[in-house]
């Protein structure tokens, strides 16, 4: 029985840039020796005390040693907890061991994963052993690809109690963003086209915003890979280098929630730069977006500082028409950076969620809103410095 195991969250790849972060909002959210029982864990258990003690962290944390390739001291760590945090990318390199021994031990799992090749493998290799022993694996519970996730599903509850349906067709836009890339996200993408260079079948799945729907073929989607202006809102449109992991989350909650958005449901996501020809040449030089800006790519372990942190921000609107022809409009925002200071407190309120609510979701592969919904919406806007609301 995961009610009494030892801990309630183990941060896996606490030494880790974002896996210090998330053990420091944990412990200022939550302290230690309180009702929330955590631990940290990792390859190397001296570098993980180092880094706690640099975080400013209790000594009488618990500190875990367990390599990803050790399957019999992951099989050890995950019986110990309800909830299995990792924070350990590229996953398709260092991830598949530990899902598959939460899966098996029926242990909850929340992941930053942004690699849809590697999550469809994982949703057909373990769904079924997910389902039989309880465990609720949930990929992509950070910047990607929670606030648009949730923010598609909270636009279907308000256009449901506004116009008492969901809508067909939405735009995800993202209007303000300040922030970079993460050095794992940029590690995952270069993983993921390093892969699909070797295999021209996960370039194909790159492609299809179903690829995380295994075995259904839904109607073809609006193009969003080139500039565009958008005279609803009046506004210059770019590609948006997430949406190739957000829309394919987003299809995954609509079929796990047994197609509430519709099974002829279309999405697109893209950023907003401005009116006018000054718009126009913003979105044409993103027409191919490098994953950061300057010369140097940011490494695994490195990230802003904390003053950075604190001056990133995120504001992403979502809009759709109801069959009536009432446009429905919600956004969603948040007052940190959103691949660090953002993040880190998203996965670490969806691993708390999973603990603490009484979240009757069963086994399997999940997203964040056919998971958790309400309850972590709401944990968000208490906690993580996010907004939802209605426009």
């Amino acid at each position: 029985m995961k009610e009494s195991r030892e801990f309630d969250v183990i941060v896996y790849g606490a030494s880790g840039f974002t896996g210090q972060l998330i053990a420091e909002y944990l412990n200022q959210r939550y302290g230690v020796g309180g009702d929330l029982r955590w631990a940290l864990a990792g390859r190397n258990a001296d570098k993980i005390s180092q880094a706690a003690i640099a975080s400013g962290l209790p000594e009488k944390l618990t500190v875990i040693a367990a390599d990803s390739a050790d399957k019999a001291a992951l099989a050890e760590m995950v019986a110990r907890t309800r909830v299995m945090l990792t924070a350990v990318g590229p996953y398709q390199l260092y991830g598949s061991a530990l899902l598959e021994a939460c899966a098996v031990a029926g242990t909850d799992y929340v992941d930053l994963c942004g690699e849809t090749n590697w999550m469809r493998e994982m949703v057909i290799a373990h769904s079924a052993a997910a389902q039989a022993s309880g465990a609720r694996i949930v990929f992509s519970c950070g910047f990607d690809s929670i606030p648009f996730d949730l923010g598609v599903y909270y636009l279907q509850q308000v256009a449901k109690e506004k116009t008492g349906s969901v809508v067909k067709d939405v735009k995800g836009r993202v209007r303000k963003m300040k922030g970079h890339a993460s050095g794992g996200t940029v590690a995952s993408m270069k993983a993921t086209m390093a892969a699909a260079m070797k295999d021209p079948a996960i370039l194909e799945q790159l492609k299809n915003p179903y690829c995380l729907v295994p075995g259904f073929e839904g109607v073809p989607q609006p193009a969003s890979h080139k500039p565009t202006y958008d005279e609803e809102i009046g506004s210059w449109a770019a590609p948006f280098i997430m949406a190739q992991i957000n829309m394919p989350n987003v299809h995954r909650s609509n079929a796990l929630l047994g197609h509430a958005y519709g099974e002829d449901f279309t999405y697109t996501e893209m950023l907003l730069t401005g009116p006018g020809e000054k718009g126009e040449s913003i979105a044409n030089s993103m027409a191919e977006p490098g994953m950061t800006s300057g010369d140097k790519e940011p490494q695994p372990g490195e990230g802003p500082s904390r003053e950075e942190q604190l001056a990133g921000f995120y504001d992403i609107l979502f809009q759709g028409e109801s069959a009536g022809g009432e446009t429905v409009a919600v956004s969603v925002a948040g007052d940190r950076d959103p691949g660090y200071g953002s993040t880190s407190r998203m996965i670490a309120e969806s691993a708390v969620a999973l603990a603490c609510d009484d979240i009757v979701t069963p086994g399997g592969i999940w997203t964040p809103a056919a998971a958790m919904g309400d309850p972590l919406i709401k944990r968000l806007v208490d906690n993580a410095g996010l907004v939802f609301k209605t426009e």
